[in-house]
């Protein structure tokens, strides 16, 4: 049995709050390396518009190897996401070097919509109700309204799990 602590993170991809958590994330993930299992875990937002496409594509990307590099990307221009929709899903995919075709049809053909109801579905059992949320040992911590103190928090619950 695998006793790695994992770290979901509940994520909008259109969200800036969750650009802002990305930091954190990426901190967390540089200190505890294999030592701690993060997932991004879908959870489009209604008032986004995109963001239940950009889900979507963030699975395609995980498909060809590089979901963590798009999720990022996408979350550093959340406003030009917003303005541009699914054409900047698919150019953002072209400048990482992913097969745009694939991209395309994967947006169009829906393979991904089962992973992402799943998700959110998931995280609404879990009591997730916005964007950025973490569950992390059992232990659900809301972001949205501030991110002051949640990764010395959720380090504590890390650390508590691995031991």
């Amino acid at each position: 049995m695998d006793d790695t602590p994992v770290l979901d993170f509940w994520c909008d991809l259109q969200c800036p709050d969750c650009h802002r958590a990305l930091a954190d994330v990426e901190t967390l993930r540089a200190r505890y390396g294999a030592e701690l299992e993060i997932r991004l875990r879908h959870f489009p937002l209604e008032k986004h518009k995109h963001a239940y496409a950009a889900a979507q594509a963030a699975e395609e990307a995980y498909a060809q190897g590089s979901g963590d590099a798009y999720a990022a990307a996408l979350l550093a221009r959340t406003e030009e996401l917003g303005r541009e929709g699914e054409a900047m899903l698919v150019r953002v995919a072209g400048e990482l070097g992913l097969d745009v075709e694939e991209f395309e049809t994967a947006l169009i053909d829906g393979r991904h919509l089962l992973i992402v109801d799943a998700d959110q579905a998931e995280g609404k059992a879990l009591g997730v109700q916005g964007t950025p949320t973490y569950v992390v040992a059992g232990e659900r911590l809301d972001g949205g309204k501030s991110q002051e103190g949640l990764r010395q928090r959720i380090e504590g619950l890390v650390d508590g799990a691995g031991g």
